[in-house]
């Protein structure tokens, strides 16, 4: 790792800073805050007060409430702060029991004429909503829904393009008590199904079609077929996108956006839903590359206060910002980027291909706009990189305080790409949670240097540490990454889990009462975190335990290779069944994997990483498989090596691609 951060801020922009306000109030709490001077004493404070820190967050992020539940005589922050585990009705963990909110109505406390959203798509800028229209809006769609039967409790199901109208059917739905949950157009009917299909919604929201790479791709009779084999969906919700007047006969229970809203008088009066701080309003779902997908219910009040804190402390999100997500609405990303509009920034949507005809939209996008704040996935930055991609020279990014980078490990490569063909004065965040926690373990410190390869901080309020093997906490050495007290976004439940089975086991069964999250870590001297892969798909060649990430930083830094997936392989040896590594790359157009570039390869691992990660095998494919939210699926890959049948294929992208792991020679041969 470099010696010397890559950004550092300023005097002035350490000053101005959300988590500097923040900290000021703090001190006057008890007598550890009074010692708290920077990121560092702030966050030890937080994890050992975790009542004090998160009613400051409640209190600091303005969270708006409804009148406390009578049936609860005074307010307590957290039951059961020692326990963690699924939460209990009796022993917790629960937290702010007594109040009552809704979180559509703090996403709509701003009703001005301040831009809201901004739509573009791969022709350009395409709408702009003021907070006032969105309200107009959302106030329309939430009686509709009403007129139609929907109430508490009840599940909205989306199949759609990241467009203006999914924001307004999920404000809606959730300003009603209703639960939200998406999937995104390039899902499979049977994909669609799994999910779903498991939670039964009652009115499904979909387009007619999305644009993607200058195509035009048509939904309807995928959606003919998904309201056909779920007979609990009533009512179809239509919105024209690709035509003005999309033939929906063939769909049953199927209205037009416009028809649905008909009847709606434009005086309308939204009347919140006040309900429960832990009252479910996101079903989110697990990949399904290993099986039926898990569907798991994040509740309201930990949704909206964990990404308050996220985006205001650890974004430094304010009001004039204009934040941009590259996400589709099956991603999480997704979900965070909507809870900008708490703060009363303008979020961008994108809805198409990241390049079109070579064309970098997304950076003419992020120019035009004046983005402030441009998300992405680490896998986007390293194909910007091998594309040549240097909006340094071609474009105006003077607005552009911070890139967000998650998805996948951050190469140390791409931290360099950023700083010297994005911007210079940037803060380059690598963030990394999950859509189970539906946040953020690890995330940005606005105050705080950037060092090369490396998340900034732990995120505040969540006891993050690294275990070995024997369930020891470490320091400056890979384990698995585990949170050892409860935090606000933990699911409040998993779907048809009515003994909290399936998510014991999910997070609780490896280390007694501490989240395992999955993730092969390592905890920095300079108190941020270096993220390895999954632990599940760590390599073990010789019992030395490898994370997948540590090869793809030094084998995608050669020119000639677009992308990598490696695994590793059973194979038998004098002392029995012993794994070797093999790795697959996907080369640039026209090139062969010959003998040099092989040993240029193993030379690039074994001089930056160690001979112990170095591949047996070294296989060219023309694809690697990847989910829908575009994270390449080692699992997948080695249950195909290893003859095992991959359980969703639905789940992916591009399943098509398996097909190339199968039967290889290579991989037969000694």
């Amino acid at each position: 790792m470099s010696q010397q951060p890559l950004w550092t801020p300023t005097p002035e922009q350490i000053a101005r800073a959300n988590l500097t306000r923040f900290i000021a109030p703090v001190r006057t709490l008890d007598e550890g805050a009074a010692a708290i001077d920077d990121f560092d004493s702030l966050y030890e404070w937080s994890i050992r007060n975790l009542e004090l820190f998160w009613s400051e967050v409640r209190r600091f992020g303005g969270i708006v409430t409804g009148a406390q539940d009578p049936a609860v005589a005074c307010e307590r922050v957290l039951i059961g702060r020692d326990r963690v585990a699924p939460p209990d009705p009796e022993l917790g963990p629960k937290w702010f029991v007594g109040t009552r909110l809704n979180f559509a109505e703090n996403l709509l406390r701003c009703r001005d004429d301040r831009e809201a959203i901004v739509f573009w798509n791969e022709l350009g800028a395409q709408r702009r909503l003021t907070y006032r229209q969105l309200f107009e809006e959302v106030t329309r769609v939430a009686a509709a829904l009403r007129g139609a039967g929907v109430g508490v409790g009840d599940r909205v199901a989306a199949f759609m393009p990241n467009i203006p109208e999914t924001v307004i059917a999920m404000l809606a739905t959730t300003s009603i008590g209703a639960l939200w949950s998406s999937c995104s157009p390039d899902f499979g009917v049977s994909g669609v199904l799994d999910r779903f299909g498991q939670i039964q919604p009652r009115v499904l929201f979909v387009a007619d079609g999305y644009r993607y790479a200058g195509r035009e791709i048509d939904c309807i009779d995928r959606v003919r077929e998904i309201a056909a084999r779920i007979p609990e969906i009533e009512r179809v919700v239509v919105v024209p996108y690709l035509e003005l007047d999309p033939d929906i006969s063939p769909v049953r229970g199927a209205v037009r956006w416009a028809d649905f809203v008909a009847g709606v008088p434009r005086d309308a009066m939204l009347a919140f839903e006040h309900l429960p701080f832990d009252h479910p309003l996101y079903i989110m779902y697990s990949s399904g590359t290993t099986g039926l997908p898990k569907c798991m219910v994040h509740g309201a009040g930990g949704t909206l206060i964990q990404h308050l804190k996220e985006l205001v402390l650890h974004t430094d999100l304010r009001r004039e910002d204009r934040v941009f997500y590259f996400t589709t609405c099956g991603w999480m990303m997704w979900n965070w980027l909507m809870s900008c509009l708490a703060v009363g920034s303008t979020i961008i949507l994108y809805d198409g291909a990241s390049l079109i005809r070579d064309r970098p939209i997304l950076w003419d996008m992020a120019a035009d706009e004046r983005i402030t704040v441009f998300g992405t996935s680490a896998k986007w930055l390293a194909l910007a990189e091998k594309a040549g991609l240097a909006p340094i020279e071609t474009h105006d990014l003077s607005s552009l305080a911070a890139i967000l980078s998650t998805g996948s490990p951050l190469a140390a490569h791409s931290f360099d790409y950023v700083y010297t063909k994005v911007k210079h004065d940037v803060r380059l965040s690598s963030i990394s949670g999950g859509t189970d926690i539906i946040s953020c373990f690890a995330g940005g410190n606005p105050i705080g240097p950037v060092w090369r390869g490396e998340l900034q901080k732990r995120a505040l309020g969540m006891s993050v540490q690294i275990f070995d093997e024997a369930g020891r906490s470490v320091v400056g050495q890979p384990g698995e990454l585990v949170c050892t007290t409860p935090f606000p976004s933990m699911p409040v439940a998993f779907w048809n889990d009515p003994d909290g089975s399936k998510y014991r086991a999910a997070y609780f069964d490896y280390y007694p009462n501490v989240w395992r999250h999955g993730d092969w870590a390592e905890l920095t001297e300079h108190g941020g975190m270096i993220i390895y892969g999954r632990s599940d798909a760590t390599l073990n060649p010789g019992g030395v335990r490898i994370g997948t990430a540590e090869i793809y930083r030094q084998v995608e830094q050669l020119p000639e290779i677009v992308e990598s997936i490696v695994i590793g392989q059973d194979v038998a040896g004098e002392a029995g069944t012993d794994v070797r590594i093999v790795l697959f790359v996907r080369l640039a157009d026209g090139l062969h994997l010959d003998e040099p570039l092989k040993e240029r390869i193993r030379r690039q691992i074994k001089a930056n990483a160690s001979p112990h990660h170095v591949p047996k095998k070294i296989i060219q494919v023309a694809d690697i498989p990847r989910t829908i939210s575009g994270k390449i699926t080692e699992l997948a890959v080695r249950d195909v090596v290893h003859g095992r049948a991959v359980k969703n294929v639905d789940a992916l992208a591009n399943p098509q691609a398996l097909d190339l792991f199968r039967d290889l020679p290579e991989l037969l041969s000694s």
